[in-house]
């Protein structure tokens, strides 16, 4: 099926790559988010996105999508990222552009990750194919803002969340009433979004011995996030929810938040949500190891209580309610 269009600008049509490569969200990590657009004569005849980690990139999927090859030659593929041109799970995208002989390439910004860094716009420049960077690029940085943070800083990208009262609790303390949430069934879909739209998340010692969480996906569609326990002295029962068969758990003995995230990248994780508890958010909140953090303000009140973390060195991007809770968005 073709798509007629008037003439479109090169914005127009990487902004169509940019929605083409969110519906990819939460299925490539620890690849970036991309999708591709191939036009001839101002028509759409080719489109395409990173769908699952280890399968084919957004430019395979584009080209194959195109019923009519001979027209590539005299067509221009956008692309939200730069192709890659090195061998990992698929190979190089930039090959692939090279060998359609394409007439021009539109590219939205550099690939920062160490195997491409501008290798791929080298490539497509030295076999004479006419080539367009940095269209929409704070656009695509913004999608991809995990894996550029990662891949610039040699650490993942880490969000904050937790619950807390209005008086600033996230717990009732040594109360002996029974624990209740904090926050209402909206705020927990939009807690378990967060973990869809993260590839790991991290928990302290304590609140998998207190609360045994299961640290799944269940109120929202989208792949359960590898867990991250932490346990310095590894004394945690096997039989815990967090070691159940749901996901992939991951126990790391450091203390150090800078050794963790290290460690993290080490294992090729790009992004973390870190929900507790008290005293594992303030390590990394004490180290300034963070990038954005989510305050769930709930509706109920506790006399007594643990103080919620102290989030210093942070400035308030927006609230929104959901239903009874206040969501506050933090950026660092």
């Amino acid at each position: 099926m073709r798509y007629l269009r008037s003439m479109h600008s090169d914005e127009y049509y990487i902004q169509k790559c940019l929605d083409l490569a969110k519906k990819g969200l939460g299925n490539v990590a620890p690849n970036p988010m991309v999708g591709a657009v191939i036009v001839h004569d101002d028509e759409i005849i080719g489109q395409g996105f990173h769908e699952n980690y280890g399968e084919a990139h957004a430019e395979v999927n584009a080209v194959n999508s195109v019923k009519d090859t001979s027209l590539l030659k005299e067509s221009t593929i956008y692309v939200s990222l730069e192709p890659c041109a090195h061998f990992g799970k698929t190979p190089p995208c930039c090959d692939l552009i090279i060998k359609n002989e394409f007439k021009r390439v539109v590219v939205s910004t550099k690939d920062p990750f160490e195997s491409v860094d501008g290798n791929g716009i080298e490539k497509i420049k030295k076999n004479g194919i006419d080539i367009t960077v940095g269209v929409l690029e704070d656009e695509c940085k913004e999608l991809n803002k995990a894996f550029f943070a990662a891949h610039t800083k040699k650490i993942p990208y880490v969000t904050l969340k937790w619950a807390q009262t209005k008086s600033g609790k996230i717990d009732a303390g040594k109360c002996d009433q029974e624990v209740a949430w904090i926050s209402g069934p909206e705020a927990k879909r939009f807690v378990h979004q967060l973990r869809v739209e993260n590839q790991a998340i991290l928990v302290g010692y304590n609140t998998v011995v207190n609360d045994d969480p299961e640290l799944t996906v269940r109120e929202v569609e989208g792949k359960n996030p590898v867990r991250i326990v932490l346990d310095r002295d590894n004394s945690l029962e096997s039989n815990l929810k967090v070691f159940n068969k749901a996901s992939e758990t991951i126990v790391l003995t450091e203390s150090n938040p800078a050794d963790i995230l290290r460690k993290l990248y080490k294992e090729n994780i790009i992004s973390v949500l870190i929900e507790g508890g008290k005293k594992t958010l303030q390590s990394f909140i004490d180290g300034g190891l963070w990038d954005e953090a989510y305050i769930i303000e709930g509706a109920v009140e506790y006399e007594e209580g643990t103080p919620a973390p102290n989030l210093t060195g942070a400035t308030l991007e927006k609230s929104f309610q959901l239903g009874e809770d206040q969501i506050n968005h933090y950026k660092k």
